[in-house]
């Protein structure tokens, strides 16, 4: 019923930034919040960031100031824009919406995720 496509991950030195965008389709009425988990391999997911339908926005410590979420509602996308990377980023990242559905039912949606590499 919905599907999460994202985009933008790949190798980065430290230091640099990549842009990560998630985008929903599907039979969607309206997307209430958005946001992203990544998992480091060997280690447990990890929330890191969300946003409201409002705007209203939450992190991680460890990416608050230098991660920033933002969402273009008319395009039912989320995206996540990282600023110096650092080699503990590293990690797959996954996105989620909290879509509500046509049928007036709610669910969270995950994105396939993709790979965020930092590394010289």
């Amino acid at each position: 019923q919905v599907q999460l496509v994202e985009s933008g991950g790949g190798l980065v030195q430290p230091g640099g930034s990549l842009r990560l965008s998630c985008a929903a389709s599907g039979s969607i009425r309206s997307v209430n919040n958005m946001g992203w988990y990544r998992q480091p391999i060997g280690k447990q997911r990890e929330w890191v960031s969300d946003i409201s339908s409002g705007g209203t926005t939450i992190y991680a410590g460890s990416v608050k100031g230098r991660f920033t979420i933002s969402r273009d509602n008319a395009k039912n996308t989320v995206y996540l824009q990282m600023n110096s990377l650092k080699p503990e980023d590293t990690a797959v990242y996954e996105c989620y919406q909290d879509v509500r559905l046509l049928n007036r039912s709610t669910v969270r949606a995950y994105g396939q995720g993709t790979w965020v590499t930092v590394s010289s």
